[in-house]
This record gives structure tokens, C-alpha cells and sequence, in this order.
């Protein structure tokens, strides 16, 4: 899967989803201090996943209205550890065939997973 992970976004979970074969760019060492508007645009460009941990994501998915090929996790919850969070991340990738990730606007918590489909989805 291509992921765009924002620079909030934990370098440990990175470093997991490349080594299990995904395409990750990381804000953080490849877009430097980029808006989160142009993040959006090379996300919708090279129809990648946005992760992230920055609620702002989800009102400029929608306003843009991306297309299916796109698709914005926003990951909401307290961590305690870099495992904790990497933890989450596997389980919502273990779900992704049931959740669809691409197309849609995830909201992952510490005890549910929220989707609602992005304008663009079919």
C-alpha cells in the first residue's frame, strides 16, 4: 500500500510498515515543514494514505473532496509507548480488506475505528 505518513507520525511505525513491503514517504525526512495542503496534494497525486495524528487532515480531506484513490487515518488516542502505537497501527492494517482504507477518512481511537467514506469513493 502507498502511505504518506505526517511528520507527527511515529518514526517507529514508519520503520514497521516499510519493512512489511509499504510505500511509505515520511513528512518528516522527505517534505520538511510542507503544509498540510501540499501533503494533501502529493497524497491525491500518487494516490497515497495519509497517517496522521493532526484532526486538520480530516476537514481538508472533505473540503477537497479526494478522490477514491486517496484516503486520510487519523490516529486519536493517548499512547503511552511507541509500542502501544505500533501496536494500533498493525491492528488497523490486519483490518484494512474489512475497512478499506483508501477512499475513506479512518478515525483510529484506543477502542474503535470510525470510517466514513470520502466524497470521491464509489
Amino acid at each position: 500500500m502507498l502511505f504518506l505518513a505526517d511528520e507527527d507520525f511515529p518514526g517507529t511505525a514508519v520503520r514497521w510498515l516499510r519493512q512489511v513491503g509499504h510505500d511509505v514517504l515520511w513528512a518528516r525526512t522527505s517534505f520538511p515543514s510542507r503544509s498540510d495542503a501540499a501533503l494533501l496534494e502529493v497524497a491525491q497525486r500518487e494516490s497515497r494514505v495519509v497517517l496522521t495524528c493532526d484532526k486538520d487532515f480530516g476537514e481538508l480531506a472533505f473540503h477537497w473532496g479526494l478522490p477514491a484513490s486517496c484516503g486520510v487515518v487519523l490516529f486519536r488516542f493517548p499512547s503511552s509507548s511507541p509500542e502501544a502505537f505500533l501496536d494500533r497501527v498493525k491492528e488497523l492494517l490486519a483490518a484494512e480488506k474489512e475497512i478499506g482504507l483508501s477512499g475513506t477518512f479512518c478515525v483510529v481511537e484506543a477502542n474503535r475505528v470510525r470510517v466514513r467514506p470520502l466524497a470521491g469513493r464509489v
